[in-house]
């Protein structure tokens, strides 16, 4: 057994569990060889040969997306390093229409036969799904686009930096974690590189090179005396950027009660930031319930809109057809259509989009070969729209796709995921402190924590990292065991203010889940600090007797 394999199979037991996009673990790589990506030109041709072949049996439409996807892991606890594991998945989907209906097919077998059995065999799934009936699929015009490239615009490839590298920075992480005090601690590094090359019977030929990044800790603090323990996770964000998210610059820095960078991340500083907070949690006192005004950071608040807002905007969900992985939605055609459907407050600007640099969903290209646009999802508290994709786009009287759909691999059909969704930032310039200057009785929340939410993604509860006590506009100590219960029309429409642009940050799913057979996906979500007024905060500690 090569040193390469014994490494990959050693780990891939937990540090896969972590990756998405790993069809059966793919097979073990070497990252530096699997880096060399192959020549477009041949893709081209091996894609040509399943278009043509898909036409000529019947197809009026077909696509195809050859994949080639990476994943590596490093994990580590305490002084140890548990697992490094590297993966490569290589294969090709197509896609086809035959008598107004869907058909699919997938191989990792890459050769010219290979991709015209599929091609047939794509067709053939299509004319037996002809057979059921159903309305035919209509598909929004797009214009091909020729031979087109495009890359995550990265400055240090995360595949190319040594295991070494990373795993020096994760046992420093550790140690000063041990060295602050905590009993115990764990860290990773998780990446990502999508090499995928989608061909149309449109008239696109797109090569896209795509990377993500993940860096993330845990620690935990033992209160032996108390027989109690408090756990602070990082305050980074999976981001759509390269190795140089781990490289802090002093002008990234937003300061506050724990720092943290807009664009960069300082993991050292977050961690010994996190064995001091974990140490407060186990001596803070234990939340009041009752009615707060919530001062909500972006690295909290992204996992609210995700749920809240952009879940329950998708096409797919409000229709029904998105109903067994996490419900359907609250809302309707109907709301939509209306235009005067009250989502929030005039405060509540929501946009949504797949091009903001740095976030993970930027790309040049969605799994359909439409370029991404950006548009509104709420207007002045309004719902103004939903997220649709070729075959969707009708249905809300859109002309064309907002390019929002995406396959997890290759083995995977593409259907409608979310792009990034966002709250825009306030107009008028307000900080954080001066937002706290502004509240008598309420708590600053920061960072995602446990979350419930039903099956019409209305009725909800968010936790958090950390909690602080506000009274008369200024932060008075930490609480803890702290969740907020709403109505989702509830929360949104108590929205107060949002900071101006200065305070606005990405955070992000790495892995957002969705569809039956389930796919991941990687998603972003951005605000700046936001203020709700009068929200029901209830305290989760255990009680037992």
């Amino acid at each position: 057994m090569k040193r390469r394999n014994f490494i990959y199979l050693s780990g891939v037991g937990a540090g896969a569990i972590m990756l998405p996009n790993l069809p059966a673990f793919g097979t073990p790589i070497d990252p530096l060889q699997s880096l060399e990506q192959v020549d477009a030109r041949i893709k081209k041709e091996l894609a040509d040969v399943a278009l043509n072949t898909a036409k000529s049996k019947g197809a009026t439409y077909a696509d195809v997306r050859i994949g080639r996807y990476l994943n590596q892991a490093v994990v580590t606890r305490e002084t140890r390093v548990l697992n490094v594991a590297n993966a490569e998945s290589y294969g090709v989907g197509i896609r086809v229409i035959v008598n107004g209906c869907w058909g699919f097919a997938a191989t990792n077998n890459v050769t010219k036969d290979g991709m015209a059995k599929t091609a047939e065999r794509a067709v053939a799934v299509a004319k037996a799904n002809s057979k059921i009936g159903g309305t035919p699929v209509q598909l929004a015009e797009q214009k091909g686009y020729g031979e087109v490239t495009w890359k995550t615009p990265i400055e240090k490839n995360a595949f190319e930096i040594p295991i070494k590298e990373k795993v020096d920075l994760l046992m420093s992480v550790n140690g000063a974690a041990l060295a602050g005090g905590a009993n115990f601690v764990n860290s990773t590094i998780l990446a990502i590189n999508e090499q995928k090359y989608f061909a149309s019977t449109d008239g696109s030929y797109i090569d896209q090179d795509i990377h993500r990044l993940y860096p993330n800790f845990s620690v935990t603090k033992i209160d032996s005396a108390k027989g109690a323990f408090e756990t602070r996770g990082s305050l980074s964000s999976p981001v759509g950027m390269g190795y140089e998210y781990l490289i802090p610059s002093e002008s990234e820095k937003v300061q506050g009660i724990v720092t943290r960078y807009k664009n960069r991340y300082d993991m050292l500083e977050d961690v010994k930031n996190a064995t001091k907070n974990a140490a407060e949690k186990v001596a803070s006192k234990s939340v009041e319930p009752g009615k707060y005004d919530l001062v909500l950071d972006p690295s909290h608040l992204w996992l609210t809109i995700h749920e809240s807002v952009a879940h329950p905007t998708e096409l797919d969900r409000v229709l029904g057809y998105e109903a067994n992985y996490a419900g359907t939605s609250f809302l309707s055609l109907d709301k939509l259509k209306s235009g005067t459907f009250k989502f929030g407050s005039p405060n509540m600007n929501v946009m949504a989009d797949k091009n903001q640099k740095g976030s993970l969903g930027a790309v040049g290209y969605d799994d359909e070969g439409v370029k991404p646009k950006e548009w509104d999802i709420v207007k002045d508290g309004v719902l103004t729209n939903f997220q649709a994709i070729r075959d969707q786009a009708h249905m809300i009287g859109l002309k064309e796709s907002q390019g929002c759909c995406y396959a997890q691999t290759w083995a995977d059909v593409q259907f409608q995921r979310m792009p990034n969704v966002s709250l825009r930032p306030g107009k008028t310039p307000l900080s954080v402190d001066d937002m706290i200057k502004k509240v008598e009785k309420g708590i600053y929340i920061i960072g995602d924590g446990s979350f419930s939410i039903d099956q019409q993604r209305y009725n909800f509860q968010f936790g958090g990292k950390l909690f602080y006590e506000i009274k008369d506009g200024k932060i008075v100590g930490m609480l803890n065991d702290v969740a907020y219960q709403a109505t989702n029309q509830e929360f949104w429409n108590s929205l107060t203010a949002v900071c101006d642009e200065r305070d606005y940050r990405l955070g992000g799913a790495f892995n957002d889940g969705k569809g039956q057979p389930g796919q991941s996906n990687a998603v972003s979500h951005g605000s700046s600090t936001a203020l709700f007024k009068g929200v029901n905060v209830i305290n989760t500690k255990r009680r037992i007797g």
